[in-house]
């Protein structure tokens, strides 16, 4: 499978961007698929996680309440919702397929990654 994430941009501070991860080949129902995040000179860090076998969803604490994850598989696209931006998220953001818990697998299939800049 290949994903293909969009929908960065710059936004104020308050204000809101719907990310999309489109998959080609399979869609996300079998397994799980995630969004992280890696801001300048840190780590790449999980964000937000939705299961396609069970849809349960889970989020890293510091965007629950804000940031919604969301998966239509007829279209074979992920999306997160993300509402309320703060600048601290500020950040490429990747889509990843093959997701357990908080954490990518060596399998995992990636996207390419979409900047998400928010001004104060």
């Amino acid at each position: 499978v290949q994903l293909q994430a969009s929908g960065g941009g710059l936004v104020q501070a308050g204000g809101s961007l719907r990310l999309s991860c489109a998959a080609s080949g399979r869609t996300f129902s079998t397994y799980t698929m995630g969004w992280f995040r890696q801001a300048p000179g840190k780590e790449r860090e999980f964000v937000a996680g939705i299961s396609g076998r069970s849809g349960r969803l889970y989020y890293a604490d510091s965007v629950k309440g804000r940031f919604t994850i969301s998966t239509d598989n007829a279209k074979k696209t992920g999306y997160l919702q993300m509402n309320s931006l703060k600048p601290e998220d500020t950040a490429i953001y990747y889509c990843a397929d093959k997701v357990v818990g908080a954490q990518a697998m060596p399998s995992s299939a990636w996207g390419q990654g979409t900047l998400v800049t928010v001004s104060s």
